[in-house]
């Protein structure tokens, strides 16, 4: 197994992760539910499956698309989700009353 790749991969994961949906649904359950290892039990799975969909998808595809490719069709599908949520914040300040 290649150390630094490992590394990378859990703190870009880590980092990409904090902060976001999946995060806040978990605090949503845990805050509902006294069995904070049970849902840590799921979402760590869930987590784990996730990924690996990712990672076979991304073996498999990049024997059939150069990773060249698979990076810079990950990096616009990523602007395109940021710029709706920008857009979106911004029309619903804009109707908000005030």
């Amino acid at each position: 197994m290649e150390f630094p790749l490992l590394v990378s991969t859990f703190a870009t994961v880590f980092l990409a992760e904090l902060g976001d949906k999946t995060q806040l649904a978990i605090v949503t359950i845990s805050g509902t539910s006294n069995r904070s290892g049970a849902v840590f039990a799921g979402s760590a799975l869930a987590l784990v499956f996730a990924s690996l969909l990712g990672a076979g998808a991304g073996g498999s595809l990049s024997s059939v698309i150069p990773p060249n490719a698979l990076q810079l069709a990950a990096s616009v599908g990523f602007l395109v989700i940021g710029l709706r949520l920008v857009i979106k914040a911004g029309q619903s300040e804009a109707s908000e009353p005030g």
